[in-house]
């Protein structure tokens, strides 16, 4: 082991120790204390929005001499839109009530005590994510919101840009009168930061992986410590062949096009075939005009075709592909059953969407598909913590314990029970 390993080692098992030290106050601070740190958060990202677009433009321009692809590189870009929303979503936070110390279940034993049921924090939490920095805002405020420290790994794309918002995070910690360790940023490409944090199961509780498959396949592979994950954002759209086209169209572009580098965006879109003769070449035209590459089955190709909408062949493997880019898979199915076996084989649990005016069928595909999130005629693209109201989202989980869909401050407790008698004894 180098002397570089030997000191990440030792760095990062710092962090680690200093985060659950803070994890035991921060679980019981004041609501009125925290959320004066985020509120303070907030101004102090308005404040500091160009010192932030500096260091941002030097995460843009490495990114661009690593020929990175358009879409992941408007990820990385500290946008006027990504900086409002980390401001709102930090004020939204901050508004939300409490999630700790709540009664969740009430049990009076028969022999004259009471149990208690109430949420608590999880103690420290690591989340290790790639690309987009507005990410380091929505865990730590999320986290401390919640009562939970927070270890933050961000990716090497937007290292400059994440050292400079964690920077903000522990001025807002240290003004509020909150441990200043809180809220930690490792401050290291290395990876071997990961591979120590992975193992560090007495003081992390739990992992939570955001970014691409490999990444979180490694996480999920090596960690001593509980994950949280989602492997794939493999979404699905699926035409009825009772639809209004114009609707669905409009819902199929947002889905694809509106940010196709996220794990919301369409990857699959399922038509009926009675619907496909007439819909689908004006789904795919706008599709088209969007810039969308249209990989199709042999029916939706003939249809593309005959209508002279370029297409190219699908393959079985490309029904399973996250592209996270402007390239859409399109195939006609002969039931709403076979699109729900479909999405049930080939899709990551993740969001899938209904087109349709038809009631019992949205119905049944709601039911049917095995997903976090199931929409009937809304955009894919709203499976977000913001959009569902939670302030913001530490994760999307594909995962069935603990968590699923959107995590937001609920997610991010656990529970114990209180127990308060009289000096019973069991006999």
């Amino acid at each position: 082991m180098t002397t570089d390993a030997i000191d990440i080692e030792a760095l990062v098992k710092t962090i680690a120790i200093d985060a659950r030290e803070s994890s035991l106050i921060l679980a019981n601070a004041p609501t009125e204390q925290k959320n004066q740190s985020i509120l303070r958060l907030a101004e102090l990202i308005e404040e500091n929005v160009d010192s932030l677009r500096e260091e941002n433009a030097k995460d843009l321009a490495a990114a661009e001499d690593n020929g990175i692809t358009q879409a992941m590189l408007k990820r990385l870009e500290l946008s006027d839109r990504m900086i409002s929303d980390m401001v709102a979503g930090a004020r939204q936070v901050a508004a939300l009530p409490d999630p700790l110390g709540q009664l969740l279940e009430t049990y009076d034993h028969p022999q004259g005590f009471k149990i208690e049921k109430v949420s608590v924090p999880i103690g420290v939490i690591g989340i290790i994510y790639e690309s987009r920095p507005n990410v380091t805002i929505d865990c730590a405020i999320l986290c401390l919101k919640s009562g939970n420290a927070s270890i933050l790994r961000g990716g090497k794309e937007a290292y400059h840009t994440n050292i400079a918002l964690a920077k903000l995070v522990t001025q807002a910690l240290e003004e509020s009168g909150l441990p200043e360790k809180a809220s930690q940023f490792i401050p290291t490409k290395d990876r071997a930061a990961l591979n120590t944090l992975l193992k560090l199961n007495q003081q992390v509780q739990c992992i939570i992986p955001r970014g691409g498959e490999g990444l979180i396949r490694f996480v999920s592979e090596n960690s001593h410590i509980p994950v949280i994950k989602h492997y794939d954002g493999i979404c699905t759209l699926y035409a009825d062949k009772s639809l209004n086209v114009e609707q669905a169209k409009n819902v199929i572009v947002n889905s694809k096009c509106q940010k196709p580098g996220v794990c919301n965006a369409a990857e699959n879109l399922l038509i009926h075939k009675e619907a496909a003769p007439e819909a689908l070449p004006v789904i795919a035209q706008a599709l088209k005009d969007e810039g969308v590459e249209l990989r199709a089955d042999q029916s939706a190709k003939s249809i593309l075709d005959n209508h002279g909408i370029e297409s190219h062949p699908a393959t079985d493997e490309d029904w399973s592909t996250e592209y996270l880019d402007l390239i859409l898979s399109v195939k006609v199915v002969d039931s709403i059953e076979d699109a729900i076996a479909f999405i049930n084989k080939y899709g990551s649990s993740h969001s899938d969407c209904i087109l349709t005016t038809d009631t019992s069928a949205a119905e049944c595909f709601l039911n049917g598909v095995d997903s976090a999130t199931v929409y009937w005629n809304v955009s894919t693209r709203f499976t977000d913590g913001f959009e569902f109201g939670f302030g913001a989202e530490i994760g999307i989980s594909t995962d069935k314990l603990h968590a699923r869909g959107p995590m937001g401050l609920r997610e991010l407790c656990t529970y114990k029970y209180k127990i308060v008698g009289d000096g019973q004894i069991r006999s």
